[in-house]
Order: structure tokens, then sequence, then C-alpha cells
């Protein structure tokens, strides 16, 4: 019984995890494919994208939080075959993905300079950064709806489905990328305007597709009446989830997005290698990102039919998964470095930067895989959404921020040993 048992989880789990897992190295494929290019051009229009994404990072701190409490009812719902359920959250949720993504298109059509102006000091930067963030504005209302429909699919049964949508719109970006920034053929060369309109055609294929598959007879519905009436007890359950996880994101992503002000501000060395560190990380973490959101799917649909004690024998499993997976992921960091540089057009000093801050995700990545998978899987799925909020308050804005921010404009230490400081936050 024990096998059998084990090997339906071991089933579910590689289900669950292989789709995502693409889908994660699909969408962290077109970054690397933005590096490249970038470095093509020079090493500042490079480091202006990865700033000026940090607006996107922002827009996606209140999405992923939506995001969230959608993910928790839905898998839940779903779980009991309560599709009327599952509608009316993905109504909630459309409300306020378009709520929230209104004002960062306009801000970033309309103000792009001054939002630049938060995450750089040096001109060069800003004027190529709100370039890139005049165009890339419009993909943030078509992300605010496909995101939320994209996040019910995966909970309800379309994990691959949603996979493919995202594979081909990562696929159409790095197409357009490499069309609109070169000039290639009919195409004008747009430079770094160019990246970012091939991010708006992408994000268009997304939301068209998800909205065709909606179409589907077997398909949970957007409906009108869900979005502008939003049922008032379902509200107030998804909001006492959903705000506590809200404070979470802002108060992770908050940090995290000074982290990259204080690297930006240290110049255009220490933001290129930063943002190219960042690439590589995210690229080797891919598999730990499908575990944890395996974590909350798996351990939410359990809960959802009151099968705690599978719950907890599923999540003892998967703890241990997750481990694995972050050692595995740094081992793979320290064996690219040597090859990392061949691929990018750093300067000397950069490229030295560089190299250390990939020793440093080495480790980073194990402790972000456990906390990804309990803190960012197991708690919101069981409904325990504050843990997350104290713990980040706590370590970044008493600990790493401050530090952060204190060694690098204070005492003046050197830009890489700021990186070491404030990217002790995960272990």
């Amino acid at each position: 019984m024990e096998i059998v048992e084990r090997k339906d989880f071991n089933r579910k789990l590689v289900k669950i995890v292989v789709p995502i897992a693409l889908q994660q190295l699909m969408i962290a494929s077109v970054s690397v494919t933005d590096a490249l290019m970038m470095g093509f051009l020079n090493q500042d229009s490079l480091s202006a994208v990865s700033l000026a994404g940090q607006v996107q990072f922002v827009f996606s701190l209140f999405m992923f939080a939506i995001m969230a409490g959608v993910s928790i009812f839905s898998a839940q719902y779903w779980g009991i075959n309560n599709r009327r359920a599952v509608e009316k959250t993905l109504g909630i949720g459309l409300k306020w993905g378009i709520i929230i993504s209104v004002p960062f298109t306009i801000a970033a059509l309309l103000i792009p300079e001054l939002l630049m102006k938060c995450f750089a000091s040096d001109a060069s930067l800003i004027e190529k950064g709100a370039e890139y963030l005049k165009y890339v504005g419009l993909s943030y209302f078509m992300q605010g709806i496909s995101m939320i429909y994209l996040a019910v699919m995966k909970n309800c049964g379309q994990t691959v489905m949603c996979s493919v949508i995202s594979g081909v719109s990562v696929l159409t970006n790095i197409f357009f990328n490499f069309m609109l920034i070169f000039g290639i053929g009919l195409f004008p060369e747009m430079g770094i305007a160019g990246a970012a309109v091939a991010t708006v055609i992408s994000k268009l294929v997304e939301l068209l597709w998800a909205l065709a598959v909606m179409l589907r007879k077997s398909s949970i519905k957007i409906r009108l009446a869900h979005i502008i009436h939003n049922d008032p007890v379902l509200k107030k359950d998804y909001w006492k989830y959903t705000l506590p996880f809200l404070g979470n994101e802002i108060v992770w992503g908050g940090g995290f997005m000074m982290y990259s002000v204080i690297m930006g501000h240290l110049g255009s060395d220490s933001a290129a290698a930063n943002s190219i560190a960042n690439i590589v990380k995210n690229l080797a973490i891919c598999v730990c990102t499908g575990i944890a959101n395996a974590s909350g799917i798996l351990i939410g649909g359990l809960l959802g039919r009151g099968e705690l004690s599978l719950a907890k024998k599923y999540g003892g499993r998967l703890v241990k998964v997750s481990i694995i997976s972050g050692v595995i992921s740094g081992v793979i960091i320290l064996f690219v470095i040597p090859f990392v540089p061949l691929f990018t057009s750093l300067t000397a000093t950069a490229q030295r930067y560089l190299r250390i801050m990939l020793i440093v995700c080495s480790y980073y990545v194990i402790g972000k895989a456990i906390n990804m998978t309990t803190i960012g899987g197991f708690f919101p799925a069981g409904g325990d959404s504050k843990f997350g909020f104290k713990c980040d308050a706590i370590t970044m804005w008493a600990v790493t921020v401050p530090l952060g921010i204190i060694t690098a404009f204070v005492l003046g230490i050197p830009p890489i040993i700021v990186y070491i400081i404030i990217n002790i936050d995960e272990i």
C-alpha cells in the first residue's frame, strides 16, 4: 500500500512540476535573450532594461498576491468540484487585476523618467530605461487579465495547457526581440524599444490564447456578473487570506527591489553584473519553483478534500525534494561560472563582480528552494499567509536592507561586499 501511495505521489508531483518548471525555464529564457541582445548594443542598455524591469517586478508583487488568493480558493473548490465557486473566485481576481494594472500602465506611458529615477542616478540609464517603459507599459494591462486566468487554469487541471500558452508567449517574445532590436528583414531597427514592443506582442498572444481556451465548453468561464458583483461571503474569505499574502509580497518584494536600487546606484558595473547573476539564478531554480508551485497545488487540493494526514505525509516528502533540488541548483551555478562571461560583453570590473555574485547565488538558492516550498507553498495552502509577512519583515527590513544602505552609502564599502551582505536574507 505504501509503495502504491508513493508512486501516486511521484506521478502527481512530476505531472505538475514538469510543465511548471518548463514554463519557468521559458520565462527565464526571455531574460537571457534580453541580456544577450542588450549586451550586443552596450552595457548601459543591459543595465537600463534590467532596472526598468523593476517596475514590472513591483507590478508583479501585487499580481502575485491576487493570484495567490485565486490559486488557494480555486484549488480547494476545484478539489470538491464546485465550478461556480471557482468562477466567482476568478471574478474577484480579475476585478483586482484590472484595478492594479491600469495605474501601472498609465505611469509607464506618462512618467517613465520619474519611475527610472527611483532605480538609477546615471542619466544614460534613466534615459534608456524610460524609452523602454514608454513601450512596455501596454503589456501591464494585458497581464492583469491573463495572469489571473492562467492561475485558475493551473489549479483546475489545465497545468499543461497553461504552460503551453506561456511557452508560446515566451517564444514569441524571443522571436520579436531578435527581429525588432536589430531590424532583421522587413522589421525596423528599434534597439532598446524593440525589446519592449516584443514583450507587448507576446503578452497580447498570451491573453488572446487564454481567452480562446476560456471559450471551450469545459473551461472555467469569465462572467461579467462575477467581476462587477462579487459574492460577499467569498469576498470576505478571499481577502482574509489574501491581505496577509499581499503584505508579504510588498514586504518581500519591496526589500528585493531595494537590493536592485542599492546596486543600481552603485554604478553600471554592479547593476549589469547583478542583472546577469539574477538571470543565472532564475534559470537554475526553475525546477525548485516548479516544486514550490506543486506544493501549493497538491497540499491545497488535499486540504480542500479534508485529507489532512495525507497532506502531512506529502509535505514531508516535498520538503526533502526541495532540499535536494536546491543543492543541485547550487552545484549547477558553480559549474557554469567559468562559462557565463563568455556570453556577455561586460567590462573587466563587472565580470569580476559577476563571478563572486554567482558564488553567492550557489548557496542562496538552497535557502530559496526550501523557503519557496514551505513559506510560499505549504503555509498559504493551509491558510497561514501571515508567517511569511512576519519573516520577511524582520529578515529584510530589520536586517539586510538597513545593512545594505549603511554599507553602500554611509560606509562606502565596495559593491561586491554590499552584494554579499544583502544576500543573506534567504539563509
